[in-house]
């Protein structure tokens, strides 16, 4: 289903199950509603066929994926060649960068915004008005010989956090509403909201 005054641009390629509400934007080889492709050593449940919706007002830029099950909130914005995988929610405002991964089942938050070649691993979440700078790495892989495997692999970032550039947070890690991690820092412990993380391995700057 295509709104009469949504805005297709060229070589757009709209599967079945895609509906695209009124004044949503699909800009020039724009893929929607895609089904998901698992590669053989894949963790991801096989799910079947769901709905891919874009609400009014949204945009997806140029060359940006956008696989079968997701869900963009009025006004969100998917940069140029981001991918967004399945059961992942944009919300409402939110903005994803050019070269941006959202992962399965992600969900971000209203107003947040993900600037450019963001990675946001299957399973976390960004809150209402989170600012993640450039090249941050969420992960859920666990790479560390001393992390156990009772920890959950998913984290969350939260409400009006600030995430600097090129930062990674590891599995399980919960940044705080209003907290703030250095760019290039590697957080391994969850970060107290309103307090500010720094360094390699990240530790919080005295008084937080």
């Amino acid at each position: 289903m295509v709104a009469a005054d949504a805005i297709l641009g060229a070589h757009v390629v709209l599967h079945a199950g895609v509906a695209v509400r009124s004044g949503a934007e699909v800009q020039d080889g724009a893929v929607v509603g895609k089904a998901p492709r698992l590669g053989p050593r894949s963790e991801a449940p096989v799910a079947e066929a769901a709905a891919t919706e874009l609400e009014r007002g949204c945009v997806v830029c140029c060359g940006a994926v956008i696989v079968a099950g997701a869900h963009l909130r009025a006004g969100a914005i998917v940069g140029d060649h981001a991918f967004v995988r399945e059961g992942a929610e944009i919300g409402e405002g939110a903005v994803v960068g050019h070269g941006g991964a959202i992962g399965r089942g992600v969900r971000v938050g209203a107003r947040a915004r993900l600037q450019n070649s963001v990675v946001i691993a299957p399973g976390w979440e960004v809150l209402d008005e989170a600012d993640v700078g450039p090249g941050v790495l969420t992960i859920t892989e666990r790479w560390h010989p001393d992390e156990s495997d009772d920890r959950p692999r998913s984290g969350l970032i939260g409400a009006g956090a600030r995430i600097g550039a090129g930062a990674v947070l590891m599995p399980g890690v919960v940044v705080g509403d209003g907290a703030v991690v250095g760019a290039g820092a590697v957080v391994r412990e969850s970060v107290p909201a309103g307090a500010t993380a720094v360094g390699l391995p990240a530790r919080l700057l005295s008084g937080d």
